[in-house]
């Protein structure tokens, strides 16, 4: 069975409950959201303010790369003043395949409205001999957020991709961004009250929301101040990007796994069954014994929904496509027995190196799957020397980002931020 049953229990039927997750899929259709894509160029929060040029270079061969994923990742729950877009790229080079640098995180944030301030409480005079009855005190949680809710939980987030609650029950794209207008507090402390632009009518509803990340303080980085330090590159710089798939989504759904299958290029000694008819669950211990245990899993988890190119859940956690490797060190627990868990401290945090320019703890974000190479590599020429590229070799790509989506604080400057990208190379299986 797979491990991850323990989590959640099977109806009648043999299915499975949705796990939280969404799950990104390719479509050469646009269906709602014109921001989210895998392929094409990308596109930015403000065109007046593209990222640092240097970010837009690969760290092995420091030549411009190509996007891979472009995310639109407005979180009102959690960020409810803050534009948000992620982006991944990738060199497709040859020589720097399977080097660290060769794949870059960003992302963009930006601040629709400043904060009201916390306004000063005055110690109430002493009564007088004839008072009048006292009116309601002041929900001081109320003047500071309004009317929004500060429990709002993964079910509350039913469509992760749109621009609020309401809209995200009646739309049937995850990905979509409808325009909404956020609610204004319910008392503005401090009049007069900004002027408000006409982005903060474009705020989405996204995703899901679970757990938190720790590691060592890092070394600060000094945010940029007023704009890149050296332009993005002209679209003639960079390579034939790959083909534009906008993204369709849906929650997880898991299926009673079935006897599990084995690859072409793995030989099993089945000697034992012949002589003495070995059972179906001897072959499962046979096949694991020679393939790493978490590849497995991280397989059987995707076989569900072998179409996945990506799965989303903010402050939730990764699938691991190794234990072996950098990447899953850092994540994985080995004194936990589930195959493919990854490690859990004490605060619910993951080991996901902390954000550079403010300290926070990043959390985990989204991650790539195989699949994505795919559809992203159809109908390329790959391999066809080192000046060309050499394709894809990763096993899956996983983004921390910064868990308090630190930002410039001016409102309408767009910060832009590199985040971690813990790449697993794939494995040749013996």
């Amino acid at each position: 069975m797979d491990p991850y049953d323990s989590d959640s229990s099977f109806d009648d039927e043999g299915d499975l409950t949705d796990t939280g997750v969404l799950l990104g899929y390719a479509s050469e259709e646009l269906i709602e959201d014109t921001i989210s894509h895998i392929g094409g160029r990308p596109t930015w929060i403000d065109d007046a303010t593209p990222p640092p040029g240097e970010f837009a270079n690969c760290k092995v061969c420091n030549s411009p790369m190509l996007l891979l994923l472009e995310l639109h990742g407005d979180l009102p729950d959690h960020f409810p003043d803050n534009e948000r877009r992620l982006y991944i790229f990738g060199c497709p080079r040859k020589p720097c395949n399977k080097k660290p640098g060769s794949i870059r995180a960003l992302r963009a944030s930006k601040k629709l409205k400043s904060q009201p301030a916390a306004r000063k409480v005055e110690k109430p005079e002493p009564p007088k001999e004839e008072k009048k009855p006292e009116a309601p005190k002041q929900d001081l949680g109320a003047s500071l957020f309004g009317s929004t809710s500060l429990t709002g939980s993964v079910s509350a987030n039913t469509n992760p991709f749109s621009s609020s609650s309401a809209s995200a029950q009646t739309s049937s794209n995850p990905f979509a961004v409808p325009a909404s207008t956020p609610t204004a507090p319910a008392a503005e402390l401090n009049k007069p009250a900004p002027d408000q632009s006409a982005t903060e009518n474009t705020l989405s509803e996204s995703f899901a929301d679970k757990v938190r990340v720790s590691s060592p303080p890092p070394t600060l980085k000094a945010p940029e101040a007023s704009g890149p330090s050296a332009p993005w590159p002209a679209e003639s710089a960079f390579p034939k990007p790959f083909k534009h798939f906008y993204l369709d989504a849906e929650y997880e759904a898991l299926s009673r796994p079935s006897t599990p299958t084995i690859p072409d290029n793995v030989t099993i000694d089945n000697t034992e069954e012949e002589t003495g008819g070995g059972s179906s669950g001897e072959l499962k211990d046979a096949l694991e014994s020679q393939l790493d245990k978490a590849f497995m899993k991280f397989s059987t988890r995707l076989a569900h929904n072998p179409e996945q190119i990506l799965r989303y859940e903010f402050r939730g956690t990764p699938i691991l496509y190794s234990h072996n490797d950098a990447v899953g060190k850092i994540l994985h627990d080995p004194k936990n027995t589930a195959p493919g868990h990854v490690t859990v401290a004490g605060n619910g945090a993951l080991r996901i190196p902390r954000c550079e320019y403010c300290g926070s703890a990043r959390v985990f974000e989204v991650q790539l799957v195989p699949h994505a190479i795919s559809v992203l590599e159809e109908d390329r020429e790959v391999g066809m020397g080192d000046k060309d590229d050499g394709g894809m070799e990763w096993g899956t790509i996983i983004l921390g980002v910064c868990g308090k989506d630190c930002t410039p604080e001016d409102v309408g400057v767009t910060g832009w931020r590199e985040e971690w990208a813990g790449v697993q190379w794939e494995e040749l299986m013996k």
